[in-house]
């Protein structure tokens, strides 16, 4: 075409412009890949909040009830929320909010808040502190883990270190979303109370409290000015330190004092003293580092990373901080991995040109044009803000076989005129004039296959447009420089055979041998394509079987979302029974911990346990590099399955942390299925036997439930009236009972860098037996304070005081926060009365829940899984469908997968609208290019055996039709048609030129573009290559892509060169058919 000849015209007569023009060109993009950031996948993240709230010694259901409830009410009122979940266990609630792709994490945060304002009015007084919110995923795994660990520091320093220096400043870096500190807690003092003691001495628990508050005042007290002199007035209002409570008087009995150590031990200790932290078997304070959504997990731990040296030097010397997990190491790896096949794809493209040609200065033009390609290419990735990860430097490694194409193309048509007499300047001139528009079709029809995926929504879509849209840039550029820089080298660097030097011998003798198989190959296909033309019938037969046979793969293949990775990092859950103590699981813990790190693979073991949930644990397994063992992280874990089994009473779930994680909702395995009913009841009913039914499907593993309702629980049953009679109200026997058994924070300790807790219970003996609870008494004294007299107290009216309104309002000045002031008096000098709890209560053994789970307002129980090895996504899925007919679970129980097993269910369902997509673009754009409603359905013709190809290698090799499978699939639509498409072009322009019949100008045209379509089909087949055969880190990600394309490209490559003149012959006829149809209406109506 004329445009194709002015537009490589000017470049062929000006060398040294174009020279420039490209050196600038590479220039850029090597700038522009200084700039780019790392990272493992395409930063695509759902924005995510979670909002946190804590009420020390509450049940699961009144956090549920009074805390989560309200909480979600005023969340639910935020636009754009997609999802949200709540947990609520023993004192603490989360709840996670998810929002759409396009909301802005820190528009929906300030919402959150206004949200949580508004709730306040409608929780609890108990509640220490407001609702706190954290821009972070808590189903993401810790990017990093510090440990903590010391020879001479108990845990509760390591704890007050974490807590007051290093979770403040690890939290200031750009990145991270959140800190969390597991093993222990903050330094407190504790005091452990004799309930028979004070019986004795007649002081009740809230004497106690009231007494230590008030050794806290830490109240204003003023100043003194003398003349020029200002004296500010301080006391020794605050005691700090254990010894100076045991001295505290909190009662006269007889004119002499009963001091805090009489009836108690009071000792520095920790908060909470139910948390163990564990590093290889030491025991240790763990920091987790969560990302925020959306930002680069390398850039953040280099950050990190660069702090640490700040970090130990602002905490004790014999504090050693150490990085036990950090996720960027496989990442580097495996982005290592890909680049190393990117090079190794680039030599061999090369080479397929010198072979073909067998001329070095012919395989020098492609060593040129796809460097410079691919090296524009990041020019362009970093004006449009992407990173280098695994999915666009793979695109990058199939663009070898693709930029090199129209070079080829190029090169081949202006190398044959050189070779047939002509001028190196008249060849590329003629040459670049007779494929350009070739070069064109090709180029643009296999950018429109991306079309689809650029259209996609949801996060496989965002996840793939970048790496779609970096192929597309690739491609395009390689287009410019084949129709620019291509024909110019040529023109300048091709030799005419006349002047050409006489190679050496070896050169000459590969030469001829080159020869001798290329012509052997071009007669054998002379012949074949004969014998198949001749035979056209049995040809569209063996077309018409390769469309049925691509259609009935796609249906039986299994198919799966993502590949799974072995990223070299486990997350595990410890799950114990529900009446489980934490003593008890602090040694199942530690037993966890040393057979997973007896495991050859394992290099680190962290976990922990404690806090909101007792009989469960976390556990984060660093393995050794995948060169230091022999074998997968799937295959450590079912090596250590059974060695689990050695703990009673406790189950390990692990799975090995992958890179894509769908969904908010922190489960114990990769996969989740939520169930809703109609009524709790049926919830509670059905949950329990699906989980059992499904932990004996072979196609599962660890299988278990969030639903736990069996748990102990000690039920109070007050007699109302009994109670009314002695005079004791609900609100005293709340208080003692908290008194006792709450971990109650009595005071806080102000301190320069932090603030600690009194904490007060009773002693161990007392608390670790249900039957001492009959022990406990409830003194009379310091009663509820009548709403007349609270209301009056505050708008200062006179009215008669109570002894409990007294005490409130002196007990105020001490109390700080939130916390309720005792109404118990601080110093107590008469005997009170005490009234048993038995002879008010009956305590019974009863079952509770130890969390309470909501999806959305209503209560959800969600059933995790992992699969068996060998077992797709989409076979897990249908087994739990069928398990749950087999059994029979009713149609009021609703189950709905969620996070990556409902990521996948959704693109499932677009896998056939996304193929018939891509095919529907480029029969578009080929229509449009062609002028032709015919051609390009000649042109599409070859896309059933690629189709074909893939699908029987994927099967034959034990692979999923992952969506990275199905990207490979999609692009073998591009790359195949480009043997048609340099078929037809050229037939047509010999039945145009030349007046030659369509079965003659077909076979001219399949002869002559043999070398050409040979070289790019090997060149495309070489580029996939390395990504099919490539092992190391990463590569179970990389594989399905290549197998596709490799698989593809070898089966089409054998059916293509027969089927499509064959196809063409048939469609032309049909056309012409067509036209004489359409002709004979228009004569009639002209007669």
């Amino acid at each position: 075409m004329s445009w194709a000849a002015n537009l490589s015209a000017p470049f062929i007569r000006r060398p040294v412009a174009t020279t420039l023009l490209t050196l600038g060109l590479a220039l850029a993009g090597a700038l522009g890949f200084v700039g780019l950031p790392v990272s493992p996948l395409p930063q695509v993240d759902f924005p995510t909040i979670s909002v946190t709230a804590s009420m020390p010694g509450a049940s699961p259901e009144t956090m549920a009830a009074s805390v989560a409830t309200p909480l979600e009410r005023h969340l639910a009122q935020i636009a754009d929320v997609t999802e949200m979940t709540s947990s609520s266990s023993a004192g603490s609630t989360r709840i996670t909010l998810q929002f759409g792709l396009n909301r802005d994490i820190d528009g929906a945060g300030r919402e959150v808040q206004a949200a949580i304002n508004a709730a306040r009015a409608d929780l609890p007084s108990s509640l220490r502190s407001n609702p706190t919110y954290r821009k972070v995923n808590p189903a993401d795994a810790p990017i990093m883990i510090l440990t903590m660990t010391s020879a001479t520091l108990s845990q509760g320093q390591l704890y007050d270190s974490a807590a007051t220096v290093l979770q403040q400043k690890l939290s200031q870096v750009e990145g991270i979303g959140q800190v969390s500190i597991g093993g222990s807690s903050l330094p407190a003092v504790r005091v452990e109370l004799n309930p028979r003691a004070l019986f004795q001495y007649g002081i009740g628990l809230e004497d106690v409290r009231a007494a230590i508050a008030s050794a806290n005042a830490n109240a204003p007290k003023g100043a003194v000015e003398d003349g020029e002199l200002r004296f500010q007035i301080y006391t020794n209002d605050q005691a700090r330190k254990a010894e100076e409570y045991r001295s505290l008087v909190i009662a006269y009995r007889n004119g002499a004092a009963v001091r805090l150590s009489d009836v108690a031990e009071v000792s520095d200790s920790v908060e909470d003293l139910r948390n163990a932290g564990i590093t290889n078997g030491k025991p240790s304070v763990l920091l987790m580092l969560n990302r925020q959504p959306a930002a680069n997990i390398i850039e953040t731990v280099d950050r990190v990373k660069a702090m640490l040296p700040e970090l130990r030097a602002s905490i004790p010397a014999d504090i050693d901080l150490s990085v036990s997990s950090d996720r960027t190491t496989t990442i580097r790896a495996s982005l290592a991995e890909v680049e190393h096949t990117l090079i190794i794809a680039v030599g061999l493209v090369v080479m397929v040109v010198f072979l073909f040609l067998r001329n070095a200065r012919a395989a020098l033009i492609p060593s040129v044009v796809v460097p410079v390609s691919l090296v524009a290419t990041f020019g362009a990735m970093y004006l449009l803000g992407y990173s280098l990860n695994n999915l666009s430097l793979m695109a990058l490694t199939i663009a070898t076989g693709f930029v090199v194409d129209d070079a080829i193309v190029v090169l081949e048509n202006i190398a044959r005129h050189i070779e047939n007499g002509m001028s190196r300047t008249q060849a590329a001139l003629r040459g670049a004039r007779e494929v350009g528009f070739t070069v064109l079709s090709m180029s643009v029809s296999l950018v429109a296959v991306f079309i689809p995926i650029l259209l996609m929504g949801g996060i496989v879509g965002r996840l793939f447009r970048e790496f779609a849209l970096t192929l597309s840039i690739a491609i395009l550029v390689s287009m410019v420089i084949s129709l620019t820089t291509t024909p110019m080298m040529c023109a300048v660097l091709l030799r005419e055979p006349r002047k050409a030097r006489e190679p050496g011998r070896a050169v000459a003798a590969l030469r001829r041998i080159g020869a001798w198989i290329g012509g052997g190959t071009l007669r054998l296909y002379d012949r074949t394509l004969t014998a198949a033309l001749d035979n056209s019938l049995l040809t569209m037969v063996v077309f018409a079987a390769t469309v049925a046979l691509s259609v009935h793969l796609f249906t039986i293949i299994p198919k799966g979302l993502f590949p799974q990775q072995d990223t070299g990092r486990l997350i595990g859950f410890v799950v114990a029974d529900q009446s489980t103590s934490f003593t008890l699981m602090k040694e199942k813990m530690e037993r966890f911990v040393a057979l997973v790190q007896a495991d050859p693979a394992v290099d680190t073991v962290v976990g922990y346990t404690g806090g909101s949930r007792t009989n469960s644990g976390f556990m984060a397994v660093s393995l050794k590099p995948l060169a230091q063992r022999d074998v997968t992280a799937d295959a450590v874990i079912a090596r250590l399955r059974t060695q689990l089994t050695q703990v009673p009473g406790a189950n390990l779930y692990l799975s090995v942390m992958q890179d894509l994680r769908a969904g908010a909702r922190q489960a114990n395995a990769n996969y989740q299925f939520t169930l809703q009913g109609d009524t709790l009841d049926e919830l509670q009913t059905w949950a329990p036997r699906l989980t059992q039914a499904l932990q004996q499907v072979p196609e599962l593993t660890e299988v278990n439930s969030d639903q736990q309702q069996r748990g102990l629980a000690l039920e109070v049953t007050v007699d109302r009236d009994a109670a009314a009679r002695l005079g004791l109200s609900f609100n005293q026997i709340n208080n003692t009972l908290y008194d006792a058994f709450g971990q109650r924070s009595a005071s806080t300790i102000y301190n320069p860098l932090n603030q600690y807790r009194v904490i007060m219970e009773v002693a161990p003996q007392y608390r670790e037996d249900p039957e001492m609870m009959k022990d406990i008494l409830i003194s009379k004294s310091g009663g509820a304070v009548s709403g007349t007299q609270a209301t009056s107290a505050i708008a200062g009216a006179a009215t008669a005081d109570t002894e409990a309104a007294r005490n409130q309002r002196i007990n105020q000045i001490a109390t700080t926060g939130r916390t309720a002031a005792s109404t118990g008096s601080a110093l107590s000098t008469g005997v009170e009365t005490m009234v048993p709890l038995s002879a008010i209560a009956r305590v019974s053994l009863e079952n509770t829940p130890l969390s309470v789970n909501h999806q959305g307002p209503f209560v959800a129980t969600t059933l995790s899984f992992n699969l068996a090895p060998g077992v797709s996504l989409g076979e897990g899925l249908a087994v739990i469908r069928h398990t749950m007919d087999k059994i029979g679970v009713p149609t009021t129980i609703q189950g709905s997968f969620q996070g990556t097993a409902r990521v996948f269910q959704q693109s499932i369902g677009d896998q056939p609208v996304l193929i018939l997509a891509a095919l529907l673009a480029v029969y578009i754009v080929l229509g449009v290019l062609y002028e032709s409603y015919i051609h390009p359905l000649t042109i599409l013709s070859t896309l059933p055996s690629a189709g074909v190809g893939a699908l029987v290698a994927l099967m034959a090799l034990d692979k999923e039709l992952s969506i990275i499978a199905l990207i490979g699939v999609i692009l073998l639509i591009g790359i195949v048609k480009k043997n048609a498409i340099m078929m037809i072009d050229v037939a047509l322009e010999a039945e145009r030129s030349e007046g030659l019949d369509p079965r003659t100008a077909i076979h001219r045209a399949c002869l002559l573009r043999f070398r050409p379509i040979m070289m790019t089909t090997v060149a495309a087949l070489l580029g996939a290559l390395p990504l099919a055969l490539g092992s190391g880190d990463g590569a179970e990600l990389r594989q399905p892509l290549g197998i596709a394309i490799v698989g593809g490209l070898v089966v089409s490559q054998m059916l293509t060169l027969y089927t499509t003149p064959v196809t063409y012959l048939y469609l032309d006829r049909f056309r012409l058919w067509c036209r004489r149809r359409w002709r004979r209406p228009e004569a009639g109506v002209a007669a």
